[in-house]
């Protein structure tokens, strides 16, 4: 039956064609609803604990959403009528962004200090054209002096400031970070233009956002090109057939055209991530299609007719295509049990891009190789020559491989527990990124881009302005300052001494907490009274005035050394105050510190149940209990000796790598199908003994194999130059375990065989022939 609907469809070889045309058609219309999220959230399930506490915080508090405007005088200073001239048209101007909220700048600081009784509330600046020299002085006292100014709109030194935007967006529109981030470059160069002695850098939330889909398109106008023209010249190279190397790109175009389509319908939300699976299709498509199109040219080469060639190819390949298509597609699948949803996106529909690789390879395919003009090849490949030589020196040295293989593997596998969990999320970013430059430039010169909240709860309603409360409050932001990697605090309390020393004629020996819980409460409300539109407490303390938050402002740090942080700042908590202000911090930083080992934990258990899956698969297929065992050592070994190589080059495991074992599992078992395929084939329908069988697979499929890892691995290795440093790395460590894979399979899987694979007749008379 399998073998008269294969006759039928060559037969009918065009009507063949126009049905999976009209298919895949079909599939791509769904396109036009592909969206891309540049929400730094969409790597966080909404079950996330860290993400709902974060979200928690921001629905108490105002947005933490910004953008930061870097200010560089050239003439290195930021204390000049000029350079504040600058900040202060800045400023106001950053009112216009779209979706603003508040804007923050030295300028427009709420200054305060006595005049006589009154407690007078104003901009730290006034007219910068007027000031002078002297009123230039005082200025830069008061700023480089103010806890909450200090290391956070201005550096110590006064060289370089900062203007703060923090924006609320509705989220109703997918274009509404590009529309901030156009925005606000546009009025960098605009006022770098008014002011040619003062440089402009962009940072800060929005702008990380941003770069995701900058990077991602980056990657789609220079990667995919370059990766689609490797494989295209490889192909022509390897299998020395224009009809054959014309039929896989279209393969790979309608495979790809056909799972993004697919994806519409679904109505995925493309990600940085996502967006790469069309060089995973890419190379996966090619891998079916060369193992047909191989055996299909050795057979027209040893004088079988065009069909008979192609009738031959399906049946040899149908049962080992259709089963690395199964464990490739549950390999990826595997990726669900990811945390992250962009990672169980990119696992989906490479899978999917799977299943209409197969369907293409065993219909489109044949039926193209029908209709287009093709000629045998007259002579053997240099592929297949290659392999003979490999065979006969495998067989050869088969007890010296067993052992150096299995030595090799060890040493590798030893060097696992060198990896460590450790992440920097700003990182993800090549310096060639704008925001990543701009970070780092702002990171060493003026403040940090990570920081965590901590909403500080008080007794209950009012409970702020307890003295009690103020002095645990204010005993906790020392703390924090005194902790390595802290750049800047942002505590209401620092507000509150400031106040109370206005209220004392500015007699600094009244810089400490007001005692008494009224006259807080009464400085806290004359102060607030006299706040401009937009520069209210409402970011600092809740509406019933029953907490406050707390902003820790951090250096560039790793996600270990942060999750220790945080640990400490909860320990000192519960050891040093009331329970009723223990609390956690919150913040993209530490959302993204947790989910790396989150995501570690949950793929080891995704990549166990299809590793479970995988082996009674493979049990079943190969019908053999003892081959299935075996195929679990060459299945392993490569992610084991990858991440193994890895500590020793790298040993930083984060997000990204964390979902290799699920996504590279089937992609290496598929080697290992196809030589254990050929293998029992030789033993069962030839009657072969075990070493003929090697060789008789080496002959069979060793060309497939070795050109169809070298298309992955060049493919995997294009993501490596990718300016999304997670995809860079992922295509990086994929492409080393599927070297390793075919490593494995040519080295270390044929001794396996000829040692525990069972017994043939006349074993050392066949080796002779070696």
């Amino acid at each position: 039956m399998r073998e008269s609907f294969f006759v039928t469809a060559l037969r009918y070889k065009y009507f063949t064609v126009a049905i999976c045309l009209l298919l895949i058609t079909i599939a791509a219309s769904g396109g036009r609803f592909l969206e891309f999220s540049d929400d730094y959230r969409i790597f966080f399930s909404k079950e996330n604990p860290q993400l709902q506490a974060f979200e928690d915080m921001q629905n108490v508090y105002s947005k933490t959403d910004n953008v930061l405007f870097v200010l560089t005088p050239r003439e290195g200073q930021v204390f000049t009528r000029e350079t504040l001239q600058a900040v202060t048209e800045l400023t106001e101007a950053c009112w216009q962004i779209p979706y603003s909220l508040r804007v923050d700048s030295i300028t427009n600081f709420q200054h305060t200090y006595a005049e006589e009784d009154d407690l007078v509330v104003e901009d730290l600046v006034l007219e910068p054209a007027s000031l002078t020299e002297a009123d230039l002085q005082r200025i830069r006292q008061i700023a480089t002096s103010e806890p909450l100014l200090l290391n956070r709109l201005i550096s110590p030194d006064g060289y370089v400031t900062g203007v703060n935007v923090t924006v609320q967006l509705p989220g109703k529109r997918p274009d509404e970070v590009p529309e901030v981030a156009a925005f606000v470059r546009n009025m960098a160069v605009e006022l770098e233009a008014v002011h040619p002695g003062v440089e402009v850098r962009l940072t800060g939330m929005v702008m990380m956002n941003n770069a995701f889909p900058e990077s991602s398109r980056r990657d789609m106008q220079v990667l995919y090109p370059l990766m689609f023209v490797s494989i295209v010249l490889m192909l022509a190279l390897l299998l020395k057939s224009i009809p054959g190397t014309l039929t896989t790109t279209l393969v790979i175009l309608l495979t790809i055209i056909g799972i993004m389509g697919l994806s519409g319908w679904a109505g995925v939300k493309l990600s940085a991530p996502s967006v790469g699976v069309p060089i995973i299709v890419m190379t996966l498509a090619v891998a079916d299609c060369v193992h047909i199109l191989v055996n299909f040219l050795h057979g027209m080469r040893n004088g079988l007719s065009r069909t008979e060639a192609m009738l031959e190819s399906l049946r040899v390949n149908l049962g080992p295509v259709f089963l690395t298509t199964l464990t490739t597609a549950i390999g990826f699948l595997s990726l669900n049990f990811s945390d992250a949803p962009p990672f169980r996106d990119l696992g989906n529909m490479a899978a999917g891009g799977v299943v209409i690789a197969f369907v293409l390879a065993i219909l489109f395919l044949p039926a193209m190789m029908m209709i287009l003009p093709i000629k045998a090849l007259r002579n053997d490949t240099v592929g297949s020559k290659t392999m003979t030589a490999l065979a006969n020196f495998v067989i050869r040295w088969r007890k010296p491989l067993f052992w150096g293989m299995g030595l090799l593997i060890l040493l590798l596998v030893v060097q696992l527990p060198r990896n460590q969990l450790n992440d920097e999320f700003v990182k993800y970013f090549d310096h060639s990124i704008a925001f990543r430059a701009d970070t780092d430039y702002t990171n060493e010169h003026l403040t940090g881009i990570y920081w965590i909240d901590y909403s500080v709860g008080s007794k209950g309603e009012d409970g702020v302005s307890d003295p009690e409360y103020l002095r645990h409050l204010d005993a906790f932001a020392n703390w924090l300052r005194a902790q390595p990697y802290v750049l800047h605090v942002n505590a209401m309390t620092d507000i509150m001494k400031r106040l109370n020393k206005n209220m004392h004629g500015d007699d600094p020996a009244w810089y400490k907490l007001p005692d008494k819980k009224d006259l807080a409460a009464q400085y806290l409300l004359l102060y607030e009274l006299s706040m401009p539109f937009g520069l209210d407490l409402n970011n600092q303390i809740n509406v019933k005035r029953s907490a406050t938050r707390i902003t820790v402002t951090m250096d560039s740090i790793s996600t270990k050394q942060l999750l220790n942080f945080e640990e400490r700042a909860k320990a000192w908590l519960i050891e040093n105050t009331p329970e009723y202000m223990w609390a956690e911090g919150a913040s993209p930083s530490v959302m993204f510190s947790h989910i790396g080992e989150r995501n570690i934990h949950s793929m080891l258990k995704g990549t166990s149940v299809a590793l479970v899956l995988i082996s009674l698969i493979l049990v079943v297929a190969l019908r053999s209990w003892r081959i299935g065992l075996i195929s679990l050592l060459p299945n392993l070994a490569p992610m084991s000796m990858a991440f193994g190589l890895w500590a020793i080059l790298d040993g930083q495991v984060g997000l990204a790598l964390s979902v290799v074992t699920g996504m590279t599992l089937g992609i290496v078992v598929d080697d290992t199908v196809h030589f254990l395929s050929k293998y029992l084939r030789a033993r069962r329908e030839q009657g072969l003994n075990d070493i003929e069988s090697v060789r008789y697979a080496f002959s069979t499929v060793g060309t497939a194999l070795w050109v169809t890892s070298l298309v992955l691995v060049v493919g995997f290795l294009v993501l490596t130059f990718s300016d999304f440093q997670l995809n860079a790395r992922l295509g990086l460590l994929t492409s080393i375990t599927i070297a390793f894979a075919l490593v494995a399979d040519f080295l270390f899987l044929p001794p396996l065989l000829m040692k525990f694979g069972g017994s043939g007749a006349n074993t050392e008379t066949t080796d002779n022939h070696s």
